[in-house]
């Protein structure tokens, strides 16, 4: 199994103190900029902010890094996600990202109508077929987890942990609050896709101020 901690090849920090060459990365849409040893996406109107990393992906990966919040969210809307096996990099504002998987984490207080996304906290999994078109494959109801929306909660990096299989398009995310424990299913893979192969990773928010790091 490849083990990918991609924040670890980006930081600039990481690649003086050590020599590597900086593998590519854009920033696409919104205001990114490294400070320290985090990144931070600083513009909470961007809708669709997105920076791309080039990752070659098959097979078994894992992707682990944290996520904090800044602002934004005070309209009560707000999100941020992960393209996943992307075989393309846009470098400008897109709905989606060539073909790929977007995980995403959701809060909206009024969500559309008919949009199939519940109100409040929730996460999603789509397919992107081209940097202009997504379908929604499934959704999760996570208000259960709302109260764990604190002002103490926020201020602190929130672990991700995803683990994601190519071959097969098995998932799991793993539970910030225990990294013993994970969230395991599986979403539709069509058939032509499988094995997902992939060079790019996209990180995206929408509405939010956030700021990322490395590990859990």
């Amino acid at each position: 199994m490849k083990r990918l901690v991609f924040f670890l090849l980006i930081i600039g920090l990481v690649v003086s103190a050590f020599g590597q060459q900086v593998p590519e990365y854009r920033f696409a849409s919104g205001s990114w900029a490294f400070t320290g040893p985090r990144l931070y996406q600083n513009d909470a109107r961007a809708p669709l902010a997105k920076v791309n990393f080039r990752v070659p992906q098959s097979g078994p990966m894992i992707y682990e890094f944290n996520a904090r919040y800044e602002s934004g969210a005070e309209d009560g809307h707000g999100g941020f996600g992960i393209h996943l096996f992307a075989d393309t990099a846009y470098n400008a504002v897109s709905w989606g990202a060539g073909k790929s998987y977007l995980l995403w984490l959701n809060y909206d207080e009024n969500p559309l109508r008919n949009s199939g996304i519940p109100a409040g906290l929730s996460a999603q999994v789509y397919k992107s077929t081209s940097n202009s078109s997504m379908t929604l494959v499934d959704t999760v109801d996570l208000n259960e987890f709302a109260y764990l929306l604190t002002d103490a909660n926020l201020s602190q990096p929130v672990p991700v942990k995803i683990w994601m299989d190519g071959s097969s398009g098995e998932v799991r995310v793993y539970d910030p609050t225990d990294p013993a424990l994970d969230y395991y299913f599986y979403f539709y893979v069509d058939p032509k896709d499988v094995p997902l192969r992939g060079d790019w990773v996209a990180l995206r928010t929408n509405g939010l101020k956030l700021s990322f790091g490395l590990g859990l």
